[in-house]
């Protein structure tokens, strides 16, 4: 049976190399990680305040593209965050740390409300939490020249805005994982862990 699985969670929580590990052990066909288009993103860390709304509807409009694509394919897929996170997380703490106009947010969410709709919900989500100074340590070892322009601070309110999120999020099935210790790329009974806890589901 076709399956949409979304693996949500912080910047440096380990959802690309989660998505690697499952792919490499299941029949699942990645959705490319739009983070990788877009064309803002480099200025976006130089000046959030000038490029926020620029980055967030790219963001938007793209996702709603490959959900279009998704619709449309017999495989089961698992994508690199979901579209409500770039709304309830990052959009929102843009507007909410004076990065984004109350204007430009009101805009940037009635579109992202126009397309709830019509968006196909996860039949399964995996949310990562980890703590910021782990996601600092993963980030370091990463050499996207964006990232180093992350701050604590900014990841300090994702993740306050994650925890609420993800405590009143009900759309689908979810599955919780600590990745603050979590070794599934080298560690064998991380590995077996993580496949039985998912075995059910997928």
């Amino acid at each position: 049976m076709k399956k949409n699985i979304a693996v949500a969670g912080n910047i440096g929580s380990g959802k690309s190399r989660l998505i690697e590990f499952l792919c490499a052990n299941y029949p699942l066909v990645p959705l490319r990680n739009i983070s990788d288009e877009n064309p803002y993103l480099e200025d976006f860390y130089e000046d959030m305040s000038r490029w926020s709304f620029h980055s967030q509807i790219f963001t938007l409009a793209k996702k709603f593209q490959h959900f279009q694509k998704l619709s449309a394919t017999f495989h089961s897929v698992i994508q690199n965050r979901t579209i409500y996170e770039d709304a309830e997380i990052f959009a929102r703490n843009l507007y909410q740390s004076g990065k984004m106009s109350e204007t430009d947010f009101k805009t940037y969410y009635n579109f992202y409300q126009i397309l709830l709709p019509i968006l196909p919900t996860p039949d399964l989500l995996i949310y990562l939490h980890s703590s910021v100074g782990a996601s600092i340590k993963r980030l370091q070892t990463r050499s996207a020249p964006h990232e180093k322009h992350i701050t604590n601070v900014y990841l300090k309110r994702l993740n306050r805005l994650y925890v609420n999120w993800i405590a009143d999020y009900d759309l689908s099935e979810v599955i919780i994982i600590d990745t603050e210790q979590l070794d599934f790329a080298s560690n064998l009974i991380d590995r077996a862990d993580i496949l039985e806890a998912l075995e059910r589901y997928i």
